[in-house]
């Protein structure tokens, strides 16, 4: 609260009875701004060789996420499970260690050779190709943003393959 009474805009409040927070703590995410802050530019095909060999190495039924841009711009997630955690939570699956993006943020399943995009009522919001979204199929290419982290998802060639 400043001087006058009124909330911080910086600082996120929380009733301790949410259970996303801590007993008798508070949560720690930040939000990222607004949702026009988010304005959706996608990447161009500007795959460094050593990205387009993973993308093409990958093994049936699996996919993954690249990151973009944000903190850990260049880390690469293989998709194998049916389901990977994604969130601040150091027991995620994909692990985002920034304020923006929640404990556990989101989900992506798999179902067959289809992936899926599942927000877990996060602060910031899951966005696919610029649009918020609480479910979403993931499509080969598609740009998902959790926080500050732009990625880009990829399936495995021989799954694209084989459902042409």
């Amino acid at each position: 609260m400043d001087e006058n009474g009124r909330r911080d805009h910086g600082s996120i409040h929380r009733d301790a009875s949410d259970a996303h927070t801590p007993a008798g703590g508070s949560d720690t995410t930040q939000t990222f701004g607004h949702d026009s802050d988010l304005s959706f530019i996608p990447f161009g095909s500007d795959l460094t060789t050593q990205e387009m060999e993973a993308i093409s190495s990958l093994p049936s039924r699996s996919a993954l996420l690249m990151v973009r841009s944000g903190p850990t711009a260049g880390a690469r997630y293989l998709l194998d499970n049916d389901v990977a955690t994604i969130g601040r939570h150091p027991e995620a699956d994909i692990f985002f260690d920034d304020v923006t993006v929640s404990r556990r943020h989101a989900e992506v399943t798999r179902t067959g050779m289809a992936f899926e995009i599942v927000d877990q009522r996060s602060l910031n919001g899951t966005y696919v190709n610029g649009e918020r979204v609480d479910r979403a199929a993931l499509t080969d290419g598609a740009e998902v943003r959790i926080g500050k982290f732009r990625l880009n998802f990829f399936i495995s060639p021989l799954d694209r393959t084989a459902g042409a």
